[in-house]
């Protein structure tokens, strides 16, 4: 069906663009019907990498173990569900927690974008979640900072942000308790989520103006992984604005990397397969 469509489309614009060139009418249904037309390609190449997987586990020697077949009536509700699945290998895959109106895509195991403040509110308000995040600066020292509970409110509340106890080794920037008396203005418990253009900060000005980016901003911050990224990790500016996390390498250094990933508190795993585990050696 949809290579028809895309063979009337492409009919219709060689004939529109031969008699009717000169046409205003014609060139604006031209254009509509290149986007169509670059839809459709889309729509054929997304059912012809699917209907290639679906050929995979009938042919000897071809069988992807490492990569659960997700069909199109497949829904994971989270990362969990596809590692219980079978999938072993990091990669993209399209996960619909409870609650959410559509799938979206997700880069299993390294996440390494934002995945947006919706989706980690689905993700979040359908059960106990912890989050993890791994930082990492220019010398090659690595850090974590692991929260549980970790939950993001709805737009209605502005994403406001809540977690419980922490555990790691880059120090709990996220409450702020580092210091008497920081937290009324550094802690991101319970704070809402700003832009530059939606100032829902505890600041007198604009946290997320000065600071080049969306956050938890309070007045304004002790972790701020949104900010803007300096290739020497120390850094000058007007204000504290790059990638921080200020327990660990303090206001004016812009961190190298920084991720944050979500796991169920429910899903166990063998210590010995899993990343996130912190090996102790044996005592002699």
């Amino acid at each position: 069906m949809a290579g028809l469509l895309l063979l009337t489309g492409l009919i219709v614009i060689a004939a529109c663009s031969q008699t009717l060139s000169a046409s205003d009418s014609c060139r604006e249904e031209v254009a509509r019907l290149r986007e169509q037309e670059m839809l459709l390609k889309g729509q054929l190449q997304t059912q012809e990498t699917l209907l290639h997987r679906l050929q995979l586990p009938n042919q000897p020697g071809k069988e992807d173990k490492a990569r659960p077949d997700q069909s199109l009536d497949t829904e994971y509700t989270d990362c969990s569900q596809l590692f219980s699945y079978g999938c072993e290998s990091s990669g993209f895959y399209s996960i619909k927690p409870h609650g959410s109106p559509f799938p979206f895509r997700v880069y299993y195991k390294d996440a390494e974008f934002w995945l947006g403040n919706d989706n980690l509110h689905y993700i979040t308000a359908q059960g106990n979640y912890s989050l993890r995040i791994n930082l990492g600066d220019f010398d090659g020292n690595q850090r974590y900072a692991e929260y549980k509970n970790f939950q993001v409110a709805n737009e209605k509340d502005h994403y406001r942000l809540a977690f419980g106890s922490y555990v790691g080794t880059a120090g709990d920037a996220l409450s702020g308790s580092y210091q008497v008396g920081a937290s009324e203005w550094a802690s991101h418990q319970g704070i809402k989520f700003s832009t530059h253009d939606q100032d829902n900060d505890n600041y007198k000005g604009n946290c997320a103006q000065e600071d080049n980016g969306g956050w938890w901003f309070n007045k304004c911050h002790s972790a701020h992984l949104n900010g803007m990224y300096y290739p020497n990790g120390h850094y000058s500016a007007l204000t504290d604005n790059g990638v921080v996390w200020y327990t660990w390498r303090g206001w004016w250094y812009s961190l190298k990397t920084s991720s944050m990933k979500l796991r169920s508190m429910d899903f166990k795993m063998d210590p010995i397969d899993d990343p996130n585990a912190v090996h102790h050696r044996p005592t002699s």
